[in-house]
């Protein structure tokens, strides 16, 4: 992967009005929500990162505090409800308000109906919906007196076309897209819009090496032909974030190369 430094100079920034403002990320120490934290920081925002493992909220934190980047990180167990209070009071005390609030942490894992445990179904309905719930309350209580703000949940294609193997996860991801059209209605009325954006493919440093002979199998799936990247992600929560977009609220924004307007995988036709 690219490092911190020449991704963020590679940036563009594009929201002046983002200047000082504050966005919360969660899972923010790698991955997708470490572009999206590249992007918004780029932007001119405050940043809290977050993760579970404490060395890679202390990593990333330390990069954007090398890049001059106003930032706190914290790592908190967002199973817990008391570390979801936490975070959220590390928040308001290092900046004081929250204007973004972008759930992002999740249990990625997938497997088939036969072998996704009970443990693993209640772990996820805890991470992957329970925790953005609650995340997404706590925001709308510190956005509300400003009668402005933005929450944005990170869902997936999975979330609209099932993945083969993909439980428990695709259904968690169904239940964010509709939390996110319900909780819409509700926050549009106190001056807050709610989106989610459904990534494709995106290569992190999660995945498989780039000489793994399987990343270009999975890219011919795709119509564009290539895998997206964490600031691609970064650059939608930023719009949907700005200005620009404030007549956009209940909305799932698919990020996918085109995965999702196929009925069939290139030279697979049925």
């Amino acid at each position: 992967m690219m490092q911190v430094t020449t991704l963020f100079e590679s940036i563009r920034p594009r929201y002046p009005e983002f200047k000082d403002q504050v966005a919360l990320i969660t899972g923010s120490s790698r991955g997708i929500g470490k572009g999206i934290a590249l992007r918004l920081a780029r932007e001119g925002m405050k940043i809290v990162i977050h993760g579970l493992d404490a060395q890679e909220v202390e990593t990333t934190t330390q990069e954007l505090q090398a890049l001059g980047v106003p930032v706190i990180g914290l790592a908190a167990d967002l199973t817990s409800d008391d570390e979801i209070d936490r975070l959220f009071q590390a928040t308001l005390e290092a900046f004081g308000t929250i204007n973004l609030l972008v759930n992002n942490a999740a249990d990625l894992r997938r497997k088939t109906l036969f072998e996704a445990d009970k443990t693993m179904l209640d772990h996820q309905l805890s991470i992957n919906i329970r925790a953005p719930y609650l995340c997404a309350q706590r925001a709308a209580e510190i956005m509300r007196p400003a009668k402005s703000g933005s929450i944005i949940n990170i869902s997936s294609v999975g979330g609209f076309r099932a993945h083969w193997t993909g439980h428990p996860y695709d259904l968690t991801k169904g239940a964010i897209d509709m939390m996110t059209r319900a909780m819409a209605l509700d926050l549009a009325q106190i001056g807050i819009r709610m989106n989610a954006i459904a990534p494709g493919a995106i290569l992190t440093d999660r995945s498989a090496p780039p000489s793994d002979p399987r990343l270009e199998q999975v890219a011919q799936r795709i119509p564009m032909g290539r895998f997206g990247t964490p600031l691609e992600i970064g650059a939608m929560v930023a719009f949907l974030a700005s200005e620009d977009a404030t007549y956009v609220t209940g909305q799932v924004i698919y990020v996918d190369g085109g995965v999702t307007a196929q009925l069939s995988p290139p030279g697979q036709p049925i």
